[in-house]
């Protein structure tokens, strides 16, 4: 399985698109970051914070009484806001003001899109691609299982993402220690079942890109779905982008009327709404709940692109 997996990974690095991907993330990161320090607004931090979170407390619960009628998860965002700038005033708690290297990690969890980008297509492409130009029958003639074959390719693409994933994460520590300073030691602050909860900000650094990554792994395993059972990267790489960018926004609309949108793939890839960094889609949704529908989806991509791949003629 090792050899395999060494095999896929050679080939993935043996083409040129693929330093294109890693040095597009490279620029991004670096581009966000010369952005930020030499363009974005100074720092200047005029009047009492205390005071000013105080008329925003007012304010946000003004809005509140006079908009009785809005969505449930805008109404949850607000009062969010509300309970953690109560704590920031009862617990002396100063907001943090201009950037520093954490603010910078977490803002290049943005990015985590684009790495979801490309791993759709490396996913997409590592096994239609090897129909496309036919050596998927130099491959069945050794004497090794379709089954290693395919968990090798899938896992290589795994890796790969994983790779990406930890290249942004060190690379915006080491730039936002550069760019910003260190960082400050105040916590960072979240809504979690009814009340406020300070958190490390390394751990919730780490917390936060790591659940950004369950939307990747779905949508690759996806594309690497469609590209097992439909021989097409392309229709793989369309499909997966497409649901990657607006399956969350239609279910969002969706579950404004309907609570069986919480079945859908979309409402439960982004955990983070149990750590309190977003609202709920469906306000009866659980952690478990989520986990299990996204072990049932996992498992129905996997058996599909399992099954057919083992079962295809391909000799012709």
């Amino acid at each position: 399985m090792f050899n395999l997996i060494k095999n896929e990974w050679i080939k993935i690095f043996s083409r040129p698109g693929t330093y294109v991907m890693i040095g597009l993330l490279v620029l991004l990161v670096v581009g966000a970051g010369s952005v930020m320090k030499f363009m974005g607004p100074p720092d200047t931090a005029e009047g009492d914070w205390k005071q000013q979170t105080q008329m925003q407390v007012e304010s946000d619960k003004q809005y509140l009484k006079e908009n009785e009628g809005m969505q449930s998860f805008q109404k949850q965002s607000i009062e969010e806001q509300i309970a953690i700038n109560e704590y920031r005033l009862d617990n002396d708690i100063e907001p943090a003001s201009g950037e520093n290297m954490w603010s910078f990690v977490n803002f290049n969890a943005n990015f985590i899109d684009i790495i979801g980008l490309f791993a759709i297509i490396i996913a997409a492409g590592i096994v239609a691609g090897e129909f496309t130009w036919g050596t998927i029958k130099l491959l069945l003639i050794r004497p090794i299982s379709r089954t290693k074959i395919l968990l090798s390719k899938y896992i290589t693409v795994l890796l790969f993402g994983v790779t990406l994933l930890l290249t942004l994460f060190v690379l915006s520590t080491i730039l936002g220690a550069i760019f910003f300073g260190g960082g400050d030691s105040q916590p960072h602050l979240v809504y979690i079942d009814g009340s406020v909860e300070e958190q490390s900000m390394l751990l919730y650094s780490i917390k936060n890109y790591l659940l950004s990554t369950i939307s990747i792994t779905m949508m690759a395993t996806m594309a690497f779905m469609i590209s097992a059972v439909f021989r097409n990267s392309s229709l793989a790489i369309g499909i997966s982008l497409f649901l990657l960018f607006m399956g969350s926004t239609a279910t969002g609309f969706i579950a404004l009327k309907y609570d069986w949108a919480k079945y859908s793939l979309f409402a439960n890839t982004d955990l983070r709404m149990y750590t309190g960094a977003m609202p709920k889609l469906v306000e009866d949704m659980t952690l478990g709940f989520s986990i299990t529908v996204l072990i049932v989806y996992f498992l129905i991509f996997h058996l599909l692109a399992f099954f057919v791949f083992n079962k295809r003629d391909v000799a012709a």
